[in-house]
């Protein structure tokens, strides 16, 4: 975990795509996708129905290494508002324990919007928290200093000849755009400029290597 601030607050950066706000003990995730994979089978696109119980037991040794009391998810949090209901017993027993141990918060995003409550938590389309204003899609014209999901960032550097990409955090003076967390979710570019356009300029990607917050400038 890497220490960073952002408009005076104080966060940690993990590795795995993760925030965590010591002064809260909360943790922050955003785009979990759960039950992807079982809502491409439905239209006959056949992969692996394992990413649920992927991204929850990443998401429990997070919840356990960091201590946390509170987690917040920023949308997108099952790929779509039914997810919940294809959840299989193993996954769902993951995630009731998850939700049951913690104060746990769901922000809705554009896939899940409308889904009901059938995994516990607390659903919300948006909240502002000790200052901060936590959301699925950033808000270029709030002004607010914002956490938020959706764009699913990743940074794309070329290295004696080979091109690697590696998950990202986008920030800007008043935004921070976190990637997507879930085992079974593709990136867009970090650069792109529907993400620079969001955040606004200047614009960084982040990304926490051991203990130092690697700096990459943006420009769309």
């Amino acid at each position: 975990m890497v220490r960073f601030s952002f408009c005076g607050t104080e966060l940690m950066a993990l590795g795995q795509g993760a925030l965590f706000w010591p002064a809260r003990r909360a943790l922050l995730v955003a785009d979990l996708h759960f039950e992807k994979a079982s809502w491409y089978a439905r239209g006959g696109q056949m992969l692996p129905p394992y990413d649920s119980i992927a991204t929850l037991a990443d998401l429990t040794a997070l919840v356990t290494a960091c201590d946390a009391t509170e987690v917040w998810c920023l949308g997108d949090s099952f790929h779509d508002r039914h997810g919940c209901e294809r959840l299989p017993d193993r996954a769902r027993d993951m995630l009731r324990a998850l939700t049951g141990g913690t104060r746990w918060t769901w922000i809705t995003g554009n896939h899940d919007a409308g889904f009901a409550d059938h995994c516990g938590g607390t659903i919300v389309e948006e909240a502002e928290v000790d200052g901060l204003v936590l959301r699925h899609e950033a808000d270029r014209h709030d002004p607010r200093p914002e956490l938020s999901g959706h764009f699913h960032p990743r940074l794309y550097v070329t290295l004696r000849g080979r091109r690697i990409a590696r998950r990202c955090f986008v920030a800007s003076p008043s935004k921070l755009i976190l990637p997507a967390f879930g085992a079974l979710t593709g990136g867009l570019d970090a650069a792109d400029p529907a993400i620079v356009r969001a955040a606004g300029r200047p614009a960084q990607a982040l990304v926490p290597v051991a203990d130092r917050l690697l700096r990459f400038p943006l420009a769309a």
